[in-house]
């Protein structure tokens, strides 16, 4: 696999849209891009959504449950993020065609791992359908 750039062509950069409106709408949130040119998306410094793109495409990387991982990486299209995935990291291409809805809850699981708790208990389950 190709080491991924920071996000530059024209669907990357409407996928990075649509992805900091899911993430800005979660409190204390800030982003970042790294030295690798990855965009990370953070909570009190600590990530739960980071991209990149390469000629594969963009991909976003996502911090989930170790229960959620396995249920995902047998779905087509997600793997475990190289270097990361031991931890819960997992990835998947995205496209403009993602299903939003169901990478939200994903994105709000990533961010209940990386918050504070006093953070976590401002986000009621209704949010995140």
């Amino acid at each position: 696999m190709e080491h991924h750039k920071q996000i530059s062509s024209n669907e990357g950069l409407a996928v990075l849209v649509k992805i900091r409106e899911i993430c800005m709408e979660l409190p204390e949130v800030t982003e970042e891009i790294d030295g690798f040119g990855h965009t990370s998306f953070r909570v009190k410094d600590k990530p739960f959504v980071m991209m990149g793109e390469s000629k594969e495409g963009v991909s976003a990387a996502i911090k989930t449950l170790p229960t959620t991982q396995e249920f995902l990486i047998q779905q087509p299209g997600y793997f475990k993020t190289p270097y990361i995935g031991q931890h819960g990291w997992t990835s998947r291409y995205i496209t403009q065609n993602q299903n939003w809805a169901e990478l939200k809850g994903y994105i709000y699981e990533g961010y209940c791992r990386a918050a504070p708790k006093r953070l976590v208990k401002l986000i009621s389950n209704t949010e995140i359908h």
